[in-house]
């Protein structure tokens, strides 16, 4: 279960990317956004079952860590990067935007977000990302429904 946990935890290893892990986890995370978007059953469920194995396979790795957030778990930023477009329509610019809002916000952490790294375990390493996905989200829906010129 351990050499699982890991696999997951790093998102098949992408952890150990020398620099920027957190990045690519994203970049990888929103590849399979674009694979999976318009098949709304599978999005759900990746998504879902992502956020599942996330907590879990987090909390497993931190376990046999010495690190409260050890750099090489990245599962936050890939499951996360799946919920920062869910329901909003597919539009390139709000793609581009919301990659780099929640790169933003999940290397900066703003006031509540960073508050949740401090939790234990997988919760303190997955809450975080997640509050940045949906702060990312809630700023995707008002642009996609308050600036349709712009976008559009």
């Amino acid at each position: 279960m351990q050499k699982l946990s890991k696999l997951i935890a790093t998102v098949c290893f992408i952890g150990y990317v020398p620099f920027a892990s957190g990045t690519v986890a994203s970049l990888a995370g929103l590849g399979a956004y674009l694979l999976v978007r318009n098949n709304a059953p599978l999005y759900f469920t990746l998504t879902a079952l992502s956020l599942i194995l996330g907590f879990w396979s987090a909390s497993a790795f931190v376990r046999h860590s010495s690190e409260k957030d050890p750099s090489e778990v990245v599962i936050d930023e890939f499951s996360s990067m799946l919920l920062v477009y869910l329901f909003i329509p597919f539009n390139v610019k709000l793609l581009i935007i919301g990659f780099f809002l929640f790169r933003f916000f999940d290397i900066f952490k703003i006031h509540p977000i960073k508050r949740l790294e401090k939790l234990p375990g997988g919760a303190g390493i997955m809450l975080d990302d997640v509050a940045s996905a949906i702060l990312t989200n809630l700023i995707l829906q008002v642009l996609n429904f308050g600036f349709r010129s712009f976008l559009y």
